[in-house]
């Protein structure tokens, strides 16, 4: 399980309907959340933030703010304590760079693209159809 925080150029209600309607549509999406004060979006479930990012830029500008494991609440029963080793620790931190990477990677992508269309005049082709 997941958790994907979005930061998402929502202004007002029927932009929020549209994108919690988006991210609920995707598969393996357990529960989302909306905090329209900070304009972040929550997406917890087994899904890829990515997926969720490509379906949300066709309505708003967004961008990766967090993606990491569901925390889970902490059980109070817990006197025992074991020693802690630091290799656990050295591979967090290697799956924490590769996400970091993912993520700036990411950011050099530029899904604004122009698109420039060919318009043909009467003019330039003597051959073209004509009613007069």
């Amino acid at each position: 399980m997941k958790k994907v925080v979005v930061k998402l150029e929502v202004y007002d209600e029927k932009s929020k309907k549209k994108a919690m309607k988006i991210v609920s549509s995707i598969s393996g999406v357990n529960s989302v959340s909306m905090d329209m004060k900070d304009r972040k979006l929550t997406v917890t479930g087994a899904v890829d933030a990515v997926v969720i990012v490509n379906k949300l830029r066709k309505i708003c500008c967004t961008e990766i703010v967090s993606v990491g494991p569901e925390k889970e609440e902490k059980k109070k029963e817990e006197p025992k304590k074991e020693e802690k080793k630091e290799e656990p620790k050295k591979d967090d931190k290697k799956k924490e760079d590769q996400v970091a990477e993912l993520v700036k990677a990411y950011k050099a992508y530029n899904p604004h693209l122009t698109q420039y269309y060919f318009v043909r005049s009467v003019e330039e082709d003597p051959n073209a159809c004509v009613i007069c």
